[in-house]
This record gives structure tokens, C-alpha cells and sequence, in this order.
């Protein structure tokens, strides 16, 4: 018995000499564990890679004023969501005693609006809905080796519209189809030919402010803004069997392309179409507001590029009412 008490103390030694040892290391590889990992939790192998991230604070809204007596306010307006790379909660609520509600809806898995709905307004009564939003975004890397990634043979019905035509991207039209064939030329690989079309874009088509006027356009003419080379880029790509859309940010927008890795899983890489080159990776910490360029919004009859803020009064007298949308970034 005694001995058998000595044997059970020597075990508790080595054991505890062990965790000793072993502690100190665990905890040194726990503070060095890169806080994309945090924010991200397991990512699937061989998609995008999350840096550090930086948080701001949006404040989103309405403000309305009426001129004459209306009812039946309605008002949307997108607001930031979550995304892989982008984390979103609410840290702030304003909104007067005249709104009686305010709610949310997503459009197409890739905008989320806020609803607000206003009963009635007196002439040069004022009704507001601001709401501040805490955004964490992490800048993107792309993957180090990109030679196993390929172009989907086959896709589900979710990614299924991101190879079909929307507004302003026309991969019907025959310059375009032209034009993909040329841009794509005898490049090898998903990666490969993604990349091949982005510099074909960013040679053939100078940076130029203008009114948007759409993929065809912009190859016809030999410029455009970064709404241009965005819509050119995802036409070319999609012309290609490469599923891609558009990535909306305030005040710019940007592509995204979808590939297979070895495994088989599925990731969408962004690129810069207009700008500091950067392809499969993204350092704009801009919150990201929309995700897609081809939206059914219940108010419009013609599906939209982009949803943007939207008033709707059901009566009114007079002059319509004044409105304001808000979207500003505020100080740290």
C-alpha cells in the first residue's frame, strides 16, 4: 500500500512538472495567435486571409420635415452587415417620439436595409431614425499559393446569379463576349485567368470621372470610374464561367471573383478594379453596404444595381416633405 502511494506521488510530480513546463508555452503560442483567427474563427483552407482589424463608428439615417401635412412616411435606407471580413452591432439608437417603427430586411443575401415607417408629420414637424453601428473590418490577403485554385464547373443556385446579367454589366453583348475572349487570351488556371482579365481591364480602360454608363460603354469608350472598371471586370468574368459581383463601400465600389481550391470549398477573392493595384487582397477599411448588382427591391418595378435610400409618402398636402440621409463616420 505504501508503495503504491510512493508510485502515485512520483506520477503526480512528473505530471505536475509537466504542466509546468508545458504552460509558459502554451500561453506564450495563445498571445501569439493573430487576431484575424479571433475574428474570423476557423476559416476554410486556401480562402482569403484577415489582418488586423479596425473598428469605426457609422451613425446611419433619416431625417425628414414636413412642408405640408403627410402620412404614410416610409423610408429605407442600407445599412452595414456582417460579412467574413466585417463584424456589425448596434452601440446607439436615436429615434423621435413621431416614428413608430423602425425595422430591418436583407435583399437577396446581400444588402440589409433599415425600415422606417412615420404615421404622420404636421407642416414643419420633424421626424428622425439615426442608428450607429459599431463596424470591425479586417483588411484582406490573399492566399500564398493560388496555382490549385480553378474556375467551378458547376455552381449552386446562391452563386448562380453572379453569371448572369444585371444592370449596367451586359454579358449578353456581343463587344463584351468579344472582348472576354481576347482578355482571357491562353491563360491557364482559375487564378490564372481571373487575374489575366483584371490587368486586360485596368490596360484597356483609362481612369475617368463620369456618369455611369455601364461594362459596354467603358470598352467601347476607353474610360471609366471605378463603377465602370467593376462592371467590365465581373462581365468579362462572368463571360468566362467566373462567378463575380460587386462590392459596395461609401463613396467607391470594387469586384469580387469566386473560386474552387483543391478541396473543392468555394471562396470569393476581392480585387481593386480602379486604383493601387491589388488583386486577391483588400486594405480599404470602408465599411462594406452591399454585396451583388442585381437587387429585387419590393418598391421598384426594374431590379436595381445598387439600392439606395428610398422615401415614400402615402398622402400629402402641398409640397413634399424635406429629407436628409445620413451616413457619417465619426471621430474616435
Amino acid at each position: 500500500m505504501r508503495s503504491r502511494r510512493r508510485k502515485d506521488l512520483k506520477s503526480l510530480v512528473r505530471q505536475s512538472l509537466v504542466i509546468a513546463t508545458t504552460l509558459p508555452l502554451l500561453l506564450t503560442c495563445l498571445a501569439a495567435t493573430p487576431c484575424s483567427a479571433q475574428f474570423d474563427g476557423d476559416k476554410p483552407k486556401g480562402g482569403i486571409q484577415l489582418g488586423r482589424p479596425v473598428t469605426q463608428q457609422w451613425k446611419v439615417g433619416v431625417e425628414v420635415t414636413a412642408v405640408g401635412p403627410c402620412t404614410g412616411l416610409f423610408a429605407t435606407v442600407p445599412v452595414p452587415t456582417d460579412w467574413p471580413e466585417q463584424q456589425v452591432r448596434i452601440s446607439n439608437e436615436e429615434v423621435s417620439q413621431q416614428v413608430r417603427r423602425v425595422s430591418y430586411r436583407v435583399l437577396d443575401n446581400g444588402v440589409k436595409q433599415m425600415l422606417v415607417s412615420i404615421p404622420f408629420l404636421a407642416p414643419g414637424e420633424s421626424a428622425s431614425a439615426l442608428i450607429t453601428f459599431e463596424v470591425t473590418k479586417a483588411p484582406i490577403t490573399g492566399p500564398k499559393e493560388t496555382g490549385a485554385f480553378v474556375v467551378p464547373k458547376r455552381v449552386s443556385r446562391e452563386i448562380r446569379p453572379f453569371l448572369a446579367q444585371s444592370p449596367y454589366i451586359e454579358v449578353r453583348h456581343s463587344k463584351i463576349r468579344a472582348a472576354a475572349r481576347e482578355a482571357i487570351g491562353d491563360a491557364e488556371g482559375g487564378w490564372r485567368k481571373a487575374e489575366t482579365i483584371y490587368d486586360w481591364v485596368r490596360d484597356k480602360v483609362e481612369y475617368q470621372d463620369g456618369k455611369l454608363k455601364g461594362a459596354a460603354a467603358a470598352l467601347k469608350d476607353g474610360t471609366g470610374d471605378c463603377e465602370e472598371l467593376t462592371s467590365l471586370f465581373i462581365a468579362l468574368c462572368r463571360v468566362n464561367k467566373i462567378p463575380a459581383r460587386t462590392v459596395w463601400v461609401p463613396g467607391h465600389c470594387y469586384p469580387e471573383f469566386y473560386l474552387l481550391d483543391a478541396e473543392g470549398e468555394g471562396h470569393w477573392f476581392p480585387c481593386q478594379a480602379a486604383g493601387t493595384r491589388a488583386f486577391g487582397s483588400m486594405p480599404d477599411d470602408r465599411p462594406i453596404l452591399q454585396k451583388g448588382d442585381n437587387f429585387r427591391v419590393p418598391e421598384k418595378k426594374e431590379r436595381q444595381r445598387y439600392v439606395a435610400e428610398l422615401l415614400k409618402v402615402k398622402s400629402l398636402r402641398g409640397n413634399p416633405p424635406k429629407v436628409r440621409y445620413v451616413r457619417q463616420l465619426l471621430p474616435r
